[in-house]
């Protein structure tokens, strides 16, 4: 089985404060996606590409919480995003840590309190 998550959901109570983290962090623009009553915005979607498309969501009853699903996104450098978060209204759980031969990590909490994870090779 390669790659088996096919989509990820990020829940938040404010859209906008998420919106403007994320953008900060990754520097990536969202595409709002039509949904009924839910509110959402895709990260940028390649399906050809490698990796999983997903979205910010506003849906009542359903509240960002740390330990919930840990997702990691993959950066160049994990210590320059885990920075980038800290300055962009979240804060830094876990600074750069190295898991061996799989490159090295990092926890951090969003601006709604969501805990997210940054991987690198470097």
């Amino acid at each position: 089985m390669n790659n088996p998550v096919g989509w990820f959901e990020i829940y938040v109570q404010d859209m906008e404060r998420a919106k403007k983290f994320y953008q900060s962090v990754f520097g990536t623009e969202f595409t709002r996606l039509e949904s009924g009553d839910l509110e959402m915005w895709a990260f940028p979607m390649h399906m050809e590409g490698y990796g999983s498309p997903g979205a910010l969501i506003k849906m009542p009853g359903l509240d960002s919480k740390p330990g919930g699903v840990l997702i990691y996104f993959s950066c160049e450098d994990c210590a320059v995003q885990a920075k980038k978060a800290g300055e962009a209204g979240g804060k830094v759980e876990r600074e750069k840590m190295s898991i061996g031969q799989y490159g090295h990590i990092s926890l951090v909490i969003d601006s709604e309190g969501n805990r997210i994870g940054l991987h690198s090779m470097q």
